[in-house]
């Protein structure tokens, strides 16, 4: 639905499944993160067709991850990339596809992407990592007097509304948590966002498929949940994926959203916690801008040299305002985590 029609891409060594791209067909920009619409109004001007293209990504996902897997026993793991990348060339050009696109690549892919000619897209998140705190106390310790003064004001006035907040994990949590969670995300999506794609039956597959990974964190009047966020638990990150109310409550999102995300990744000793996409707001709040990036091949000769100039013009602007967005950082200068030095995120002059 929505455009998204499977067409993964899968290596064999005799019978041994050695390597695999996820790939999908789209005939739209919907659930990507990797905004391009106005390539589509480009190509449409032009007179030629945007649409099909072929994808790799996580649907509805915007956080990294691997898109070019490669058996760990594989002696060249290099080699293996490099095939899937040609034969998602071949698949795209073989489909009729303008072009094709990886999205929030990891570092090792993104560089093999580049060396292999992709045109490189750089955007910016907001992620928070962990840099051994013992407590949340502790995580605002590292910052200055007057954020963390902020912080502590802000959850003691969402704490002032008489709502119950609750972290349900796993298989704590149950239907009738996803009937009320279903309900936040229609009104989030049909107020804000246009139409919600992920059905009622999707979450209660999660509590199936995957118990493990799930964490919601609910507000209640009561016996009543009022607001709610869904977060996904990775190997060593926490990704916050959906928020949702049916009350507005004075400063509720950032302490179900944020907070909330921030104490259970220091209690279970998580690397980082990634909120979702966008939100500058989130700086304040311990949220530190991050490079993302993407990687892109456009099949006609004629407009891949104007892709390629824009994607390093836009890379050179994006650059520059992550550096700008930095300097807002709650930090205390001797406090800053390691991993989140401009140094370690690619964000040095």
């Amino acid at each position: 639905p929505w455009g998204w029609q499977p067409r993964h891409l899968l290596v064999y060594s005799g019978t041994r499944l050695v390597a695999a791209c996820p790939l999908y067909l789209k005939t739209n920009s919907y659930g990507e993160f990797v905004f391009d619409w106005n390539w589509a109004e480009f190509w449409e001007r032009n007179g030629h067709t945007y649409y099909p293209k072929l994808v790799s990504t996580v649907p509805y996902t915007p956080a990294a991850g691997p898109r070019l897997l490669t058996d760990p026993e594989h002696p060249q793991p290099d080699r293996l990339r490099a095939l899937l990348i040609e034969g998602a060339r071949q698949l795209a050009t073989e489909t009729g596809c303008s072009g094709m696109h990886w999205l929030f690549t990891c570092p090792v892919e993104t560089r093999q992407l580049a060396e292999s000619g992709m045109a490189l897209r750089m955007g910016c998140q907001y992620h928070w990592h962990n840099d051994g705190y013992a407590n949340f106390d502790d995580f605002l310790d590292r910052l200055s007097s007057k954020k963390r003064k902020n912080i502590r004001r802000e959850r003691r006035k969402a704490h002032e509304h008489g709502l119950r907040i609750q972290r349900l994990y796993g298989r704590e949590i149950e239907e009738r948590h996803w009937d009320s969670f279903h309900a936040f995300y229609l009104r989030t999506f049909t107020e804000k966002w246009g139409y919600p794609t992920l059905s009622r039956t999707f979450f209660s597959l999660l509590s199936e498929r995957m118990p493990e990974s799930l964490l919601l964190v609910m507000a209640f009047d009561g016996d009543r949940a009022v607001a709610g966020a869904l977060d996904l638990i990775g190997e060593d990150t926490l990704y916050g994926r959906y928020w949702g109310c049916l009350e507005q409550h004075d400063l509720l999102h950032f302490e179900v959203s944020y907070y909330q995300g921030i104490e259970f990744a220091i209690e279970h000793r998580l690397a980082r916690f990634e909120p979702g996409a966008q939100g500058e707001h989130k700086i304040p709040r311990g949220f530190l801008p991050t490079p993302t990036w993407s990687a892109h091949w456009i099949r006609d000769d004629r407009l891949r040299p104007m892709i390629e100039r824009f994607c390093r013009h836009e890379q050179q602007m994006m650059r520059e305002e992550c550096r700008a967005l930095y300097r807002l950082s709650p930090f205390r200068d001797d406090a800053l985590p390691a991993s989140q030095h401009p140094e370690a995120l690619g964000l040095e002059p």
